[in-house]
């Protein structure tokens, strides 16, 4: 690496931290004005206003980053090479035979990072913040149940309803769970004061451990509930640990797919989004195949926004900075007008698949970002 690839790094580089800044600052200022009462209270409540509005924030500004950066990568080269022009850089780099392709190459390696830095992120980091990012501050001081969607295991024939739930405890307050499968002993639906999630271990599947049980009376005196030469509801007769009134149901349907939260399930990682897909005890939208096909996706497109623009950085003519963000905006737009009007179609069933609706930007915008990558680069 060069000097001048050093200098024009750091100079991109320091653009795009400044860019960032800039609009995370707005949103928290906005934001926190429009929650300084709540917020006071939260910072009371920890002891320190300061690491309050940090563990608040925080995750929020990684979720901005995540829905930015490649924009902020695209207006941040307009800036750079604005200011390469400004100072007369450009003109001496050009006149000693440097072409634009040249210049923008430690720009593109930067953008690369961020791209990967943005995915990283969004599958391994802010999944563990959705707490976080899905709830007002208010609602973090003091915990409060969260709006249920009631889901049916189709591999047991129980719908799982409630009163609402605890993500953070991973526990639904006052669960119904209805009984469609042939199970006499049980009648048609087990009530309870509370039922906390158990992942899988070696003595038990996954499933919910129902604690004060009204109904069926006497559920300590039953057997287990057999659906499809497998045990689905085990009472203190399979397992003798349980306390008095407990019971412990199988299923695979954990605390996220309960979840009646939209955002909640966009910010899920890959893996996730597979393993909920693949879990044929729940019924998968086709909103969730789409937004699975266009997570896979999201990093080529989001390097594909940033090569629509190149033209617009080395080849501006007499138009000012203002003039060329302004088109900047328009490719933004048109881009994101596309992916939108393919999730669209998928979702309503007209014309594409899920796996096709993600990847209409890609063959689309694919090309075209080639050709305008090799059309700086000449230039």
């Amino acid at each position: 690496m060069t000097k001048i690839d050093r200098y024009i790094l750091i100079l991109f580089a320091r653009t795009i931290l400044i860019c960032f800044l800039s609009i995370g600052g707005v949103f928290v200022v906005f934001h926190a004005f429009s929650n300084l009462d709540d917020l006071i209270r939260l910072g009371n409540d920890s002891g320190s206003m300061t690491m309050a509005l940090i563990g608040f924030y925080g995750p929020y500004m990684l979720m901005l980053f995540d829905w930015t950066a490649a924009i902020i990568a695209l207006m941040s080269m307009l800036f750079t090479v604005g200011w390469l022009r400004r100072s007369g850089e450009m003109t001496a780099l050009l006149a000693a035979g440097v072409h634009h392709g040249r210049i923008l190459r430690p720009m593109l390696v930067m953008v690369v990072l961020v791209i990967v830095g943005q995915w990283g992120l969004r599958e391994f980091v802010i999944p563990s913040y959705r707490e976080v990012l899905t709830s007002k501050p208010d609602e973090l001081r003091v915990a409060r149940t969260q709006a249920m969607l009631p889901s049916y295991d189709k591999s047991s024939g129980i719908q799982i309803e409630g009163e609402g739930l605890y993500p953070s405890e991973s526990k639904i307050d006052r669960p119904s769970f209805r009984l469609y499968a042939s199970l006499p002993d049980y009648g048609d639906i087990i009530d309870g004061a509370a039922a906390t999630w158990q992942p899988e271990s070696d003595q038990l599947p996954a499933g919910y451990l129902i604690t004060g049980v009204t109904r069926p009376a006497r559920i300590d005196d039953l057997d287990s509930g057999i659906v499809n030469d497998r045990p689905v509801i085990m009472t203190r007769k399979a397992l003798p640990f349980l306390q008095p009134g407990e019971c412990f149901v199988a299923t695979t349907l954990n605390i996220e797919v309960l979840r009646d939260n939209p955002r909640s399930t966009r910010m899920a990682g890959l893996a996730e989004l597979i393993r909920r897909i693949r879990n044929g005890s729940v019924h998968s939208s086709k909103d969730l195949h789409t937004l699975l096909h266009d997570r896979m996706l999201r990093p080529p497109l989001d390097f594909c926004l940033v090569l629509l623009g190149l033209p617009l950085v080395v080849n501006r003519g007499d138009k000012g900075l203002f003039n060329v963000i302004g088109q900047a905006i328009g490719i933004v737009l048109l881009f994101f007008g596309l992916k939108t009007f393919s999730a669209a179609m998928a979702s309503g069933g007209y014309f594409l698949t899920p796996a096709l609706a993600a990847w209409v930007p890609l063959i689309v915008l694919g090309p075209l970002a080639y050709v305008r990558y090799r059309e700086a680069q000449e230039q």
